[in-house]
Formats: C-alpha cells, structure tokens, sequence
C-alpha cells in the first residue's frame, strides 16, 4: 500500500488552504519533479490540461473545491496511486468513463460528493484496495463490486442503501466493511464468506436481526451495531402459519422412523421427504419441511459480542423464554455459548 509519507520532502507540493481560484500554472515547469500534490480546500473549479503533464504524480488530493467533475486527463497519470476529492460536488457522470486507465491506483476516496449511484467505471479498478464513497446519496451497490477482488477497505456509510447484493461476500481480501447509517434492514447470508474482515460496522440502520452465518467470521474484532432495532430491546420474533395436510403427514413419517423403500411411495412424495430438515433446537428431534417458526435468539459470539441471530425451529414449542439482555453490543456473563455449540444449534 502506498503511503504520502513515502514520498520524499522535496517531491511534495502542498498549497491546501491557498485561497486559490485557479490551478497554479507555474507547477508545470517542474511537473516532473511532483510526486504529492495538495490542492485541497481552495476554490479550484477545473482540473486544467496540464494536469496531464505531472507523470511522476503519486498523490493528488483536490478535496473541497467545489468541483462538479474530474476531467479525463487525471487518466493519464500512469504512476497515480491515491486520489482525494472528498467533499466536492461530484454527482452521476462527473467521472471520466476511461478512469479504470489509472491501473496504478490503490485509494480512491470519493466520500461527501451528491452521488445517487455507484460509478459503474469503478467496478472495472480491479486494482483497488481503498474505496470511499460515505455521505453521498448512494440507494444500491451494484452486483459487478464483485470485480473488485483486491478491496481491502469499503466505506459506504452514511447512504441511503437498503440492500446489499450477495456479490459483496466475493470480497475475500476486504478487512474493513462500513455500512453505518444507512437505510438496512437485513444482510445477505454470503456476508459470511468475507473471511479476511475484522471491521464491521452496521450502526444506525434498521437491522433487526443478523444471518445465523456471520458466526463465521472468525476474525472479526470490531462490531459496531448501536442504532438498530436488534439493540434496542431482545426481540423475538415468532411467525407460525398451520403446516399442511402433507407436511403433517411427511413429519409423521420421519418422526416415526417408520422405514420404506423408493418403490413404496410415489416419487413426488420421495422426493418431498427427502427434503425434511432437522430442528435445530437440540432438545427437539422433530423435522419441518415449509411450515417453521422464525426466531430471533440472543447469543454470544466469541466471548465478545451478545449477537440477535436469526433460526428457524419446527414449531412454536422448541421455544424457551431467554432471559432480556442489555441493549449494548456487549456481552454479559451468563447464558455464554461456546462458539462451536453456537454453529451446531443455529446452522443445523
């Protein structure tokens, strides 16, 4: 990962806070020679032309300016590892459709723009590592993030995303995933697949409960969940409708033991007992095929974290009362379930 500090003292340009109007044009003379360049909180409107000219550029950072689009010959700094241009007025089509051209960029921050959507010629920075897109006006995420296969960090808060696509789980080198204040109200199951993650922050949303599988994600260190609904008080959510007449009678049958040959039954009916699933309360040796109770349950994960996970039981009376936990993210002391048990009850 590229660092500014990397960058020798005589190769920096800083000229934040300049009160400039206008790009300097006297940094062309010795555009070879610049290596970091700081443009931010000024009032530069437009990246001019000659911007093209700095090749041994590394580091440009053009944060609130006031700019409504970044030019094309940003493209053409081949060595560009970190661009800045957070807290600008960057909105849908201010991007040049050639930027996947900046094959050397690792950080791209794009954070406090009036974005509505997500740069699609970002999904194609298969190069990435570092993307800010937080405080813009973001409502989904394209399923093609999913090129991105180098993100390391993925900050997205404070949008107005209700859904991820499953797609995201197919970030296996993300460690730091930032999805706080934004508008949603479940995650995929896939998120689980994100082995790699340690940061996870999901505060002021409207989660109510969290996919059994995040059990997974062993190395996560950082959770953030305050300002949801599955804080807010210990939920549980319990949804039963009657089971048919040939769920009834195919649980009768595996809860029976009673034994039978393919030639017995008619192959719909095989077929429809092979797919009995067992409860998961490990008290309870029934079966359930569609009809089941959806149960949000407290517990702890790695001595950590008390987490609201979502399971599903065969009836009504797998049920037991918990005892209400504190509405933090913390752990209490009793009621701990070791993490393997954990896996065991909830996942079957």
């Amino acid at each position: 990962m590229f660092y500014e500090e990397d960058v020798p003292v005589e190769n920096r340009v800083d000229l934040a806070y300049s009160d400039l109007d206008l790009f300097p044009e006297h940094l062309s003379k010795k555009a070879d020679k610049i290596r970091s360049l700081r443009l931010n909180n000024n009032r530069i409107l437009v990246l001019p032309r000659a911007v093209s000219l700095f090749h041994e550029l590394r580091h440009l950072d053009i944060s609130a300016n006031g700019l409504t689009h970044v030019s094309a010959e940003i493209t053409q700094l081949p060595k560009l590892r970190t661009f800045i241009a957070k807290n600008n007025l960057l909105e849908d089509g201010a991007l040049p459709k050639e930027l996947h051209r900046c094959v050397s960029l690792e950080v791209l921050n794009l954070s406090g723009n009036v974005f509505t959507e997500f740069p699609e010629q970002i999904t194609e920075m298969a190069g990435l590592r570092v993307l800010y897109l937080g405080a813009n006006r973001l409502w989904t995420v394209p399923s093609e993030i999913k090129n991105m296969s180098r993100l390391e960090i993925l900050y997205l808060g404070g949008n107005q995303i209700s859904t991820l696509p499953v797609e995201v789980g197919s970030l296996s080198s993300l460690m730091s995933l930032v999805l706080c204040d934004n508008r949603l109200e479940s995650l995929p199951p896939q998120l689980a697949r994100l082995r790699s993650l340690r940061s996870l922050s999901l505060h002021n949303n409207r989660i109510a409960a969290l996919p059994s599988e995040i059990i997974a994600l062993r190395n996560l260190t950082e959770l953030s969940l305050r300002g949801n609904p599955l804080v807010v008080n210990f939920v549980r959510d319990l949804s039963f409708d009657p089971p048919t007449l040939l769920e009834l009678a195919g649980r009768g049958v595996k809860n029976s033991g009673l034994r039978y040959a393919e030639s017995d039954v008619p192959p719909n009916l095989h077929r429809y007992l092979s797919l009995a699933r067992k409860c998961p309360n490990p008290k309870c040796t029934g079966v359930y095929f569609d009809a089941r109770v959806k149960q949000i349950k407290f517990v702890d994960f790695c001595g950590k974290y008390r987490l609201p996970l979502q399971q599903y039981l065969c009836s009504p009376r797998c049920t037991a009362p918990s005892p209400v936990t504190s509405s933090e993210s913390e752990s209490e002391e009793e009621g701990v379930v070791p993490p393997d048990k954990i896996k065991k009850v909830l996942l079957g």
